[in-house]
């Protein structure tokens, strides 16, 4: 709980991935993807409640040896296409159907490992503090490189991608961008809007993380990556 508020976390992890097969059941430094996020949930007092959601049966029972609770999603959840947002949904249904009175849900993806319980509290606590008033927050990291130094190419012909920005100044000299990462995503439950795409809604806040732990796995070379920052220690 955080000020006499539950807080459930949800792991969304489907069973299908078009990059690396069985990504959410493949071992990062000896554990499972999956289980990642479910030991930096019980390494949080504020979370009550882990839930992983996913159509996979051998995800949801490798999510249950870890101490997590499973709801099942519908198929029609767990496409290539599928939006994670609608997988929420059907878990804040299946919560409120069941009594779950939690008035926080705090989402931790798979694929974004390296998160700590300090960046989950750092969520929480802003979401929690009556003076922002947000309702919903997210994790942030210094993009690299700025927006301003990205190209587009248009039938054959490069341009900068940021209308007016000037590629050529050097980094130090570039305004600073951030990219939302997948390690944290916190919101009042009763004010996810039954409709849309976004995790990020109404008045939203950020928070910021280091761009070592927000590393996002979705290709063989992120796996490689983690594995050596694991090794150097830097998750912890």
């Amino acid at each position: 709980m955080i000020d006499d508020k539950r807080v459930v976390a949800a792991v969304p992890a489907r069973g299908g991935s078009t990059t690396v097969p069985n990504k959410n059941l493949r071992l990062l430094a000896g554990k499972p993807l999956v289980a990642w996020p479910i030991d930096v949930a019980a390494e949080t007092p504020e979370i009550d409640r882990t839930i992983v959601t996913t159509d996979d049966d051998e995800i949801a029972s490798t999510a249950r040896d870890w101490g997590a609770e499973v709801v099942t999603r519908p198929d029609s959840l767990a496409e290539d296409d599928s939006l994670v947002v609608d997988a929420l949904r059907h878990l804040v249904g299946e919560l409120r159907e069941e009594g779950e009175d939690a008035e926080y849900l705090v989402m931790l993806e798979p694929t974004c490992p390296l998160r700590t319980s300090d960046d989950v509290r750092n969520c929480l606590e802003l979401l929690a503090d009556p003076a922002a008033d947000y309702d919903s927050v997210a994790t942030f990291t210094e993009a690299d490189p700025s927006p301003h130094r990205l190209w587009d190419i248009r039938d054959g012909s490069p341009e900068p991608f940021v209308e007016g920005a000037d590629p050529w100044l050097p980094r130090q000299e570039q305004p600073d961008g951030y990219e939302l990462t997948g390690a944290v995503y916190a919101f009042e439950i009763d004010r996810l809007p039954p409709d849309g795409t976004s995790l990020l809604f109404g008045e939203a806040g950020a928070v910021t993380m280091d761009r070592e732990r927000a590393v996002d796995i979705d290709t063989e070379f992120d796996f490689q990556l983690a594995e050596l920052l694991i090794e150097e220690g830097i998750h912890e």
